[in-house]
C-alpha cells in the first residue's frame, strides 16, 4: 500500500471540497482549483476528511494513488494558506523590478529580459542596498508556482565556479575550484 496514497487529507475550515464525474474541485478563501482524476483511483470525502483507495493493484494505479492523494492535498493546501517562492539573483548589476505582472530582469545579457506573469501569482521584488536582489511569487497554486520560478531560473542558472544566477533563496550550489596558474 502507499504510505502517501493512504494518508488521510483533512479539510480546514473555510474549505469546500466537491467531486463530480471525476473531477475535483477545491474551494478556498485564496482562491478555486480543479483536477482530473483517474478512474483508478476512488475518492470519498466524510466527516472533513478525504481519502482515497485504489481499484485494483496494478502498477499504473498504485503509481495514481499516491499521485493524486499528494495533488488534491496541494490543491486544500493551496486554496487555504497559499504557496512562495523566493528567487535570488546573485551577480554584479543583476536587478528585479516589477510593474503589476511584468517581471523585469537585469541579469548580465545586452537587454533586459521581461516577463509577464500569470494573473494567478502574485510577484513582489526585493532590493535593498549591500543584498543580492529578491523576486517573491506567491500563488494559491503549487504547479503554476513552481512553473514560473523554473522559468525565470532558467533565463541565467547558477555556475559552478562563482555562483553566479538565478537561485532558489536556501538553494546549495556545489562549488568548482578554478583553473590556477602556472609557472
Amino acid at each position: 500500500m502507499s504510505r502517501v496514497g493512504k494518508a488521510p487529507i483533512s479539510i480546514p475550515a473555510g474549505v469546500e471540497v466537491s467531486f463530480k464525474d471525476g473531477v475535483v474541485a477545491v474551494k478556498g478563501k485564496l482562491g478555486e482549483l480543479q483536477q482530473t482524476v483517474s478512474n483508478s483511483v476512488e475518492l470519498s470525502i466524510e466527516d472533513n476528511t478525504i481519502t482515497l483507495n485504489r481499484k485494483n493493484d496494478e502498477k499504473q494505479s498504485r503509481a495514481d494513488h499516491g499521485l493524486y492523494r499528494a495533488l488534491i492535498n496541494n490543491m486544500v493546501l493551496g486554496v487555504s494558506e497559499g504557496f512562495e517562492k523566493k528567487l535570488e539573483l546573485v551577480g554584479v548589476g543583476y536587478r528585479a523590478t516589477n510593474q503589476g505582472q511584468l517581471l523585469d530582469l537585469s541579469l548580465g545579457y545586452s537587454h533586459n529580459i521581461v516577463l509577464e506573469v500569470p494573473q494567478e501569482v502574485k510577484v513582489e521584488t526585493v532590493s535593498e542596498k549591500g543584498k543580492n536582489p529578491i523576486v517573491i511569487l506567491k500563488s494559491h497554486d503549487k504547479q503554476l508556482v513552481g512553473m514560473v520560478a523554473a522559468k525565470i531560473r532558467s533565463f541565467r542558472k547558477p555556475e559552478p565556479y562563482k555562483g553566479k544566477g538565478v537561485r532558489f533563496v536556501g538553494e546549495y550550489i556545489r562549488r568548482k575550484a578554478g583553473k590556477t596558474a602556472s609557472k
